[in-house]
């Protein structure tokens, strides 16, 4: 996951906020071309410890939007196979900015 510059995102009748864009690969040739699954989500809640020793708990921020992302040709063959570059392809092609 990555934190993205957030962005609006209209569902259910309501404006919410997307921070983070979450990836996997979901198909790859391994010679021209390879498929992205992407989510966009809310901002995750870290709640903290009851008790002293206890570990925080993160609680994941809903999914509000999903969809996939396609990689071939040029972009394919010159992939590194990094996710930092994966994530920087995907968030290029939605129009979305990675916040490091």
């Amino acid at each position: 996951m990555k934190n993205i510059e957030p962005i609006n995102i209209w569902m259910h009748g309501s404006s919410k906020q997307a921070s983070i864009l979450s990836a996997r690969i979901i198909n790859d040739d391994l010679s021209t071309q390879c498929s992205f699954y992407y989510e966009l989500r809310e901002s995750d809640t870290e709640i903290p410890p009851i008790e002293e020793g206890d570990v925080p708990t993160t609680l994941f921020g809903s999914k509000l939007s999903e969809g996939n992302v396609y990689m071939s040709g040029s972009d394919y063959q010159n992939w590194d196979g990094t996710n930092q570059t994966a994530y920087e392809f995907i968030a290029t092609k939605l129009n979305l900015s990675l916040v490091n």
